[in-house]
């Protein structure tokens, strides 16, 4: 990788906080609480700063990482869309998909969390492949 654009990864990794607050808002909000039974009373008890302080650490490194495999200069936001979809969909969805057969958790809510992160991937790849 001959040149990091830290901005561009930060924007990036920032860029899942917004696709998040309306996936799990008006979108799926109500479907996803009541796949993992989670309760209003259990989301504002707990540790917000926590939660989004290591969610945007996470998204972090998921966002350099993306910028180290967009490396190729002749890249734009069509190969980062496309790499980070396929990031999501075979790589990320799979890994949740074995995890959550395994713990019996119902069909919606991987379809809602891996719905997300396939979003959110391809965001993060547009945004470092047009941010050259």
């Amino acid at each position: 990788m001959e040149h990091v654009n830290w901005l561009a990864i930060v924007v990036a990794a920032l860029a899942g906080f917004a696709i998040g607050g309306v996936w799990y808002g008006p979108l799926f909000g109500k479907a996803w609480m009541a796949a993992t039974g989670m309760t209003e009373a259990k989301a504002k008890a707990a540790n917000m700063a926590r939660t989004f302080g290591l969610t945007f650490v996470l998204n972090l490194v998921a966002s350099a990482s993306k910028q180290a495999l967009l490396s190729d200069p002749t890249f734009g936001w069509q190969q980062g869309l496309f790499y980070g979809a396929i990031t999501g969909l075979t790589f990320v969805s799979t890994a949740l998909g074995i995890t959550y057969l395994f713990e019996q958790r119902p069909l919606s809510q991987f379809l809602i969390n891996a719905g997300y992160q396939t979003v959110n991937f391809a965001t993060m790849g547009v945004i470092l492949g047009a941010w050259r």
